[in-house]
């Protein structure tokens, strides 16, 4: 029985980073950038990485993206892997839904099902009507979306999100948080974002991993618990948790900067 919940257990774990080190070659010698860090996802979580400007923090999702090499250690992925940018990227000369389609077209799986099930996403997120204008005649947030479907097109398991909203306006930022947070868990995928931004870390996530200034550990892996029966960004800002959340990381960081 015992065995049967940790086989359980480690099903549910979609990315495992274990014991992950980057070393920069410079002209002064080496660059430590990131040093053994270490911690897992499990299906459907959203964790969110935070950390001093400058540790690592993008560099440690280029690694799990395979975008860069890593010195040491090991990225166990179980799943497709999406990859969400500070800016969406898309395309002004074609419509919306070409735009949601480069994707598949870039993998060659263009077909007539992977079409159907981008027409579902369009029509159950509230960008159908919308699939033949250009980026250029929508707002930022919702060419954001766009840039979400886009993703979810190719059916990924993971979603990697570098800053993805720290291009658009406060308020913008508030509300496509709202939006990407309510699909991505209907459609059960799971996340890991990069940001500064601690509010927004602590609103969307199940957990917060806190890496110290450069070479990079990690210093701290936050539980976030709201008691509340339907979770957003939003109504969590409003929880008395949340700023004793904030204050907590706040004062890790600040102890970063000063040293």
């Amino acid at each position: 029985m015992e065995n049967d919940k940790k086989e359980n257990a480690e099903e549910e774990i979609v990315l495992k980073v274990n014991n992950i080190s980057k070393t920069y070659q410079a002209k002064n010698g080496e660059i430590e950038a990131l040093t053994n860090i270490n911690f897992d996802i499990k299906q459907g979580e959203f964790i969110s990485i935070i950390g001093p400007s400058g540790c690592g923090k993008s560099t440690l999702l280029s690694i799990i993206s395979g975008l860069e090499s890593k010195t040491k250690g090991e990225i166990k992925i179980d799943g497709k892997v999406g990859y969400m940018l500070q800016k969406d990227n898309l395309l002004e000369w074609r419509t919306i839904y070409k735009n949601v389609l480069l994707g598949l077209e870039i993998q060659k799986t263009n077909t007539d099902e992977n079409k159907k099930y981008v027409i579902e996403l369009l029509k159950k997120y509230g960008l159908y009507e919308f699939k033949d204008k250009y980026p250029m005649q929508l707002s930022g947030g919702m060419r954001q979306r766009v840039a979400l479907i886009r993703t979810l097109a190719i059916r990924p398991k993971i979603l990697l999100l570098d800053e993805a909203f720290s291009a658009l306006d406060y308020q913008t930022r508030l509300m496509v948080t709202e939006d990407i947070y309510k699909i991505l868990k209907e459609e059960n995928i799971t996340a890991l974002m990069v940001t500064h931004d601690i509010s927004e870390a602590i609103s969307m996530s199940d957990r917060v991993i806190v890496l110290s200034q450069r070479p990079a550990t990690v210093k701290n892996i936050y539980n976030i618990e709201f008691d509340m029966p339907n979770r957003t960004p939003l109504n969590c800002r409003e929880s008395p948790k949340f700023s004793r959340y904030f204050n907590s990381m706040w004062k890790e960081l600040e102890e970063d900067e000063e040293k």
